[in-house]
């Protein structure tokens, strides 16, 4: 029989700013029988998500910082290609937290099979109807907790977690404002996904001006997934009572000691609440979330952009663009059967 090899990208080094291919070597080698209970999957599409860059180091986090060795955490989606467990068959379709590699070996009590009967593209399962989908539903409904009428400021707007959440405040009857890194997103934003007013960070100047030239009656909810200075500027824009949901960090990942924000006072002044959260926090409602999301983009009410690059030897340099703002919406790597 022949023996399957794994192609495996794996952290040989934590990274000073940007990952580079030093940090993220490759190696190849061969994959074993699953132990009793586990299953190996081969590998059809693995998720990039700016939150893999937090686990690249070993300062406290949500998760365990990935392993020296360790091939790249990542969630994926793979066809069971060898089972030990009687809840998979070979040939069934599952969802895990895997790797940056070819197979993944997991415990079938941690995977989570999906229905492609169902019609839905499998890649969506990473994107609007999973985490990306998710983060945004609970940590806009949960966290931020908009009111009809209320204003919503969203950084990062055009990236797959806040499109998803612009579009759910405006549901909610809310004035939304999405701050974006190009002409081209902020014309997405609002021609298509109906923001009122749009930013474009990039050159815009005062971050602060421009929130509030965007936000004349200030904002009450804002959803930060960059912090740095424009969590800075944003903090002296809030209203009394605003509530601030804290996503990520993207603009200081790859910036060792920066500094944190400076107007912290406005937290007090403005009787302001931050929460930050993850996801996995509201696990035990993840099947509700998606459900909704589902009718929401069945009956054309929730658009989303996906960018599918294909080859696994490509995931780095796909990784980054992350960072560099060139993706287009939720950012995944397929491996093609």
């Amino acid at each position: 029989m022949t023996t399957l090899i794994n192609r495996q990208y794996y952290l040989d080094s934590r990274p000073e700013g940007l990952p580079t291919a030093a940090n993220v070597p490759y190696r190849d080698v061969p994959v074993a029988d699953p132990a009793d209970g586990d299953v190996v999957l081969k590998n059809l599409y693995i998720s990039l998500d700016p939150a893999i860059r937090g686990w690249m180091g070993d300062d406290p986090n949500y998760i365990e910082p990935i392993a020296l060795g360790d091939p790249v955490r990542s969630t994926v989606i793979g066809r069971v290609v060898k089972s030990a467990s009687p809840d998979f068959a070979v040939g069934d379709v599952a969802q895990v937290m895997g790797g940056w590699e070819t197979y993944t070996t997991v415990p079938a009590a941690m995977c989570a099979k999906l229905d492609e009967s169902a019609g839905i593209p499998l890649s969506l399962f990473l994107g609007v109807l999973g985490p990306t989908g998710l983060t945004a539903y609970f940590g806009l409904l949960e966290v931020g907790r908009p009111r009809p009428g209320e204003t919503v400021l969203v950084s990062a707007a055009a990236g797959a977690v806040g499109s998803i959440v612009g579009q759910i405040a405006k549901m909610q009857g809310c004035r939304v404002v999405g701050m974006a890194g190009s002409d081209d997103k902020c014309a997405w934003l609002k021609n298509e996904l109906g923001f009122d007013e749009v930013i474009n960070y990039r050159t815009c100047g005062d971050y602060q001006a421009a929130i509030r030239a965007a936000c004349p009656e200030g904002v009450d909810v804002y959803f930060d997934n960059v912090g740095g200075e424009i969590l800075d500027a944003a903090l002296m824009c809030l209203n009394k009572y605003a509530r601030v949901a804290v996503c990520g960090w993207i603009s200081t990942y790859n910036v060792p000691d920066a500094p944190g924000p400076k107007n912290l006072w406005q937290l007090v002044a403005e009787s302001i609440t931050v929460q930050g959260f993850v996801v996995i926090d509201y696990m035990d409602r993840f099947e509700e979330g998606i459900a909704q999301l589902a009718a929401w983009v069945l009956a054309g009410e929730l658009q989303f952009r996906e960018e599918v690059v294909d080859g696994l030897d490509d995931i780095l340099p796909t990784f980054l663009r992350l960072f560099d703002g060139s993706n287009r919406g939720k950012l995944v790597v397929r491996i093609p059967e």
